[in-house]
């Protein structure tokens, strides 16, 4: 008899492999998945996450919020992702991980665009303190910003030199800032 190409694992010990593990791996319900296809990501990508924490680090230190790019864990249930760029603001503190956070970002690459669209998409709206969702594109100068109003999400498109609120810090991102130095800017 074979063994299952696929071998569901605890949450412990998906934790505790993962410091071992040569690449960054997400946790969903028992499995585990690579975070990246392919080795690492690319300068876009990397320059795109590096200029939003970037354009929101002074705001949020200055209203004691943590802000995290590509390393620390999101738990969501029985799920621990690595969110490109994540924002909290509570009072809820975990040493290698958050729980509850107001801003996630995601920049597509393209092993995970279905991923961050869909699936995430519908775990990360499922946040009791999530405020905004923001998927990335790194090819053209877009974002599609999923925001909460009251207990509906709403999507808000922008492109070209528009600029995104960004409730929880009661500050905006432009995508000027979001992609200097990227595309030709």
């Amino acid at each position: 008899m074979t063994e299952p190409a696929f071998k569901a694992m605890s949450m412990d010990e998906y934790l505790r492999t993962e410091e071992l593990s040569p690449f960054k791996r997400e946790f969903v319900a028992g499995f585990v998945y690579p975070l990246h296809a392919q080795a690492g990501v690319s300068q876009g990508h990397s320059q795109i996450g590096m200029n939003i924490a970037g354009s929101l680090f002074r705001e949020a230190r200055h209203q004691g919020c943590r802000l995290h790019m590509g390393e620390m864990w999101l738990q969501v249930g029985n799920a621990m992702f690595y969110p490109d760029v994540m924002l909290a603001c509570g009072d809820t503190f975990q040493t290698y991980f958050e729980t509850a956070p107001c801003l996630l970002v995601e920049v597509l690459s393209p092993s995970s665009a279905s991923t961050d669209r869909v699936g995430k998409y519908a775990m990360y709206t499922g946040i009791p303190t999530l405020q905004t969702y923001l998927i990335v594109e790194q090819h053209e100068r877009r974002i599609y910003a999923y925001q909460r109003e009251g207990n509906e999400w709403t999507l808000h498109e922008v492109a070209g030199e528009g600029a995104i609120d960004i409730p929880c810090l009661g500050t905006r991102l432009s995508l000027s800032d979001v992609y200097d130095g990227v595309l030709g800017d």
